[in-house]
């Protein structure tokens, strides 16, 4: 137990450290405090005027439409172009719409294995390069919703903003993780397949590619893609215990950075420190819930001659740890990023209901940038829920927030549980999802129930316990994480428009302060009320039925 808590700490603890620095030097690069990179920037898109919150919208979804396109055509043709050394050939199309759309939106949900599916031109040129624009993308979303909160104009300019994130933010972080995971032993080449002798005498064909740099990103990003289909459970893309940790405090950095970046161009930091302190709270929750959930030992090896005294080792990697299979699956999806460290479907009922949980409420730090954005959201919310209570209009850092802001808040929140329970229950009750089970019962409805949640909050893990690269699942899952990612990025860019073209009024000692415990209780409250007691039927149905089910 000792060590578990130490690990904790290390991990979460010291990237709580790391990202204050962090996120004040990027409040600076988005607040335009490097003149020399932003007319650099400017002039490669021709001009960079300022844009409403429309504008920005526009311009947003349709960079990504041209990234959809582009990666669709490059992995849809990857058996006629270079850089296909183990001959990888065509994939099918809902195959390749899937996996578009996929990192496309920052899901990176994998319905393949990529070390027999995609060519390293595919990889590199296309999933990679997605990783850092679609994350670069939810970067740009919240520096401009920030903008527009502290009163600003105008929201900037997505392309200066997109091209900041991308080559101030994402590119040297990456540099550094793929140095660093390269000398722990992460392979980093474009030769093909290695053809070995193992002692036995026996031939083995053994993957490998550039998967340094590629899971740099996927870390960093809250991308979550691997390189391999066993994604970081992978001895090549995870080889120890020290590359484990590092790569865990990775993939949450810049989503707590955010929180702080959001504060300082606001110039609120009071009101960050209590989202922060929320967010923390309910990681802190989960990660314990988690860790202490797996403590118990697996009923599928209940009657066999297995000692069981450190917990559930089942689908754990032993080089590992037993703590940290678990630890990574509360952070995987209390962000967005889906990375896996042990296989979830193995996960006591229980434990696989933690990171279902961090996908529903999907805020708890959350995706880069997309993650505060979910947040406010529920700062919209908690604030007109408190306006009514005491019968004050309800205000927002001097911003009125009334009707209008308030059903376009309530339409972003409802379409995420909409997405998940309306797919879960068609795929539960037709042979589309039925069909494609490995486990029936409240086991395999969990494995559904997971997989629609992964897709709609953008987050790409699985519990991989079904069949799911087929034409009914490539096509609704791909349509899950388009309205999933681009819905509660641009209704909040519309809040924050209708709240920009009002008058702001002054603070005064009536107003609800946004700085304070009450305020962060008041936040906390409506989380789980709005955010978890909506998925608390379909809990019942699988994770806990499942559980009470092994305690019979």
């Amino acid at each position: 137990m000792l060590n578990a808590i130490l690990t904790v700490i290390l991990i979460v603890g010291g990237t709580a450290l790391l990202c204050w620095p962090l996120g004040t030097y990027m409040a600076k690069l988005f607040g335009g405090q490097f003149a020399r990179a932003d007319g650099l920037f400017a002039r490669a898109v021709g001009g960079a005027p300022a844009q409403d919150w429309k504008q920005y919208s526009i311009a947003l979804l349709a960079f990504n439409a041209v990234m959809f396109v582009f990666v669709f055509g490059l992995l849809a043709l990857q058996h006629l172009l270079p850089l296909n050394p183990d001959g990888q050939g065509a994939a099918s199309l809902d195959l390749v719409f899937n996996t578009a759309v996929s990192f496309t939106t920052n899901t990176n949900l994998q319905h393949y294995s990529g070390e027999s599916t995609w060519s390293y031109l595919a990889q590199l040129g296309g999933l990679m390069w997605l990783q850092f624009v679609s994350a670069a993308t939810g970067i740009a979303a919240l520096a401009a919703l920030a903008r527009g909160i502290a009163g600003q104009r105008d929201m900037g300019n997505f392309f200066v903003d997109v091209q900041r994130a991308a080559f101030c933010v994402l590119l040297p972080l990456a540099i550094i993780v793929a140095v660093v995971i390269a000398l722990a032993g992460v392979p980093m080449t474009l030769q093909g397949a290695a053809q070995v002798t193992t002692l036995e005498g026996v031939a083995q064909t053994i993957a490998r590619g550039p998967v340094a740099a590629f899971v740099a990103i996927k870390q960093l990003g809250t991308n979550g893609g691997g390189f391999f289909g066993p994604n970081s459970t992978h001895p090549l893309e995870n080889p120890d215990f020290w590359s484990n940790g590092f790569e865990m405090m990775a993939l949450i950095l810049i989503p707590m950075a955010c929180v702080w970046m959001f504060g300082r161009i606001i110039g609120r930091m009071k009101h960050a420190g209590v989202v922060f302190g929320v967010m923390a709270v309910l990681l802190l929750v989960k990660v314990t819930a988690a860790v202490g959930f797996e403590m118990a030992p697996t009923q599928a090896f209940a009657g066999l001659p297995v000692m069981q005294d450190v917990g559930n080792l089942e689908g754990k990697e032993l080089r590992l740890g037993a703590t940290t299979g678990p630890l990574w699956a509360a952070l995987t999806t209390s962000t967005s990023n889906g990375s896996v460290g042990a296989m979830h479907d193995s996960l006591n009922p229980l434990t696989g209901l933690v990171p279902m949980a961090g996908m529903w409420l999907n805020e708890t730090f959350g995706g880069v940038g997309v993650g505060m954005i979910n947040m406010f959201l529920y700062i919209v919310v908690a604030v007109f829920v408190a306006g009514m209570m005491v019968g004050r209009t309800p205000e927002y850092l001097g911003h009125r927030v009334e009707g209008r802001e308030m059903r376009l808040a309530v339409l972003a929140l409802i379409s995420h549980p909409v997405l998940i329970l309306g797919g879960t229950a068609l795929f539960a009750a037709t042979a589309w999802g039925t069909g494609t089970l490995n486990n029936v019962g409240a086991h395999g409805f969990s494995e559904i129930l997971y997989e629609f949640s992964s897709a709609a909050a953008n987050n790409g893990s699985g519990f991989e316990g079904l069949g799911d690269n087929t034409v009914p699942w490539n096509i609704a899952t791909g349509l899950v994480m388009l309205i999933g990612r681009y819905l509660p990025i641009i209704v909040p860019l519309a809040i924050v428009g209708s709240l920009m073209a009002k008058r702001r009024s002054a603070e005064s000692a009536g107003t609800l302060s946004v700085e304070g415990n009450t305020f962060g209780v008041m936040l906390l409250i409506t989380i789980l009320i709005f955010g978890a007691l909506t998925f608390f039927p379909a809990a019942a149905l699988g994770p806990v039925a499942e559980h009470l089910t092994m305690m019979r």
